[in-house]
């Protein structure tokens, strides 16, 4: 396929796993019902993002993950799409990811990215919960093309992106959860989400391959009571090769976006752009150290 239509799933935490999940049903029966062949979920779409505190009860989300896996796999196989969720694994006692599983349009995984930069941070409190991914910055093979999936935090490192279009991605795919803190001045929320867009913006430019972000929306209040909580801006979006703009969703509402991934459109722009051509490899070898001093 030349041509396939990709859907961004944009929601809210419905206050239960359960509430949630049939939302999230319900939106990926009608993306396919409009046509979409490729449908993106948010980043620990299942819950609330549970890691605005530290709190060991929420290691029991975990748990569940293999049958978590089996819903979506039925999602997929049922309809017959190639789907990305973002799920929370528990892969042995005292040891979690966090962690994207691509379904096949038969149901079978396709593939699994472990998130590998882990923020820490007032009210993302993610060291706390998820070991770095080990399966290092390789795109999942599917029957639409070679997919990069990364989540959230990985969204600021060109590196990451970069790897990624080495190993031959042809799209870039992160799952998201960010937001604002409503103390925060109306300027600083918009410089955060402008900087958000920009950077990963950016990313589509610099390797000639488009672009997607898929984030949550509403309130969610901190349940310890030390920060009032998030307010997760939306936003999601997906840039072309170019870095021309496909699709933008609002700040507040649930919402299904939309949009055309042409599969020719990279190999027409890095003709024209040959990044990858011009890079200096024999003088990059600084970049491996923290910091060059």
């Amino acid at each position: 396929m030349q041509n396939i239509k990709v859907a961004l799933i944009q929601q809210a935490f419905k206050g239960t796993k359960t509430a949630t999940l049939q939302t999230t049903a319900k939106m990926i029966k009608e993306a396919v019902k409009n046509g979409a062949n490729l449908v993106l979920l948010q980043e620990l779409h299942a819950t609330e993002y549970f890691c605005q505190s530290e709190n060991v009860d929420f290691f029991d989300y975990a748990l569940s993950f293999e049958e978590d896996c089996e819903y979506f796999s039925e999602i997929a196989k049922n309809h017959k799409i190639v789907l990305v969720t973002s799920l929370f694994e528990r892969r042995t006692s005292g040891l979690y990811h966090n962690t994207a599983v691509v379904f096949e349009t038969n149901g079978e995984i396709a593939g699994k990215y472990r998130k590998m930069h882990i923020p820490d941070d007032p009210g993302f409190y993610e060291k706390f919960y998820f070991t770095p991914g080990d399966l290092g910055f390789t795109p999942i093979s599917t029957s639409l093309g070679k997919l990069g999936i990364l989540i959230c935090w990985d969204q600021w490192y060109p590196e990451a992106a970069r790897s990624m279009a080495l190993k031959g991605a042809e799209i870039l795919i992160y799952p998201t959860a960010i937001g604002w803190f409503d103390s925060d001045f109306k300027e600083e929320k918009d410089r955060q989400r402008e900087a958000w867009i920009a950077i990963q913006r950016g990313h589509a430019v610099a390797n000639g391959i488009p672009v997607v972000a898929i984030n949550r929306v509403g309130f969610e209040k901190d349940k310890s009571g030390v920060l009032e909580g998030i307010r997760f801006w939306g936003s999601s979006f997906a840039f072309g090769a170019q870095g021309e703009l496909l699709t933008l969703g609002s700040v507040e509402g649930e919402e299904i976006l939309y949009f055309e991934w042409d599969k020719k459109r990279s190999e027409e722009v890095r003709r024209i752009w040959p990044f990858l051509r011009d890079r200096r490899i024999d003088s990059y070898q600084n970049i491996l150290k923290r910091f060059d001093d």
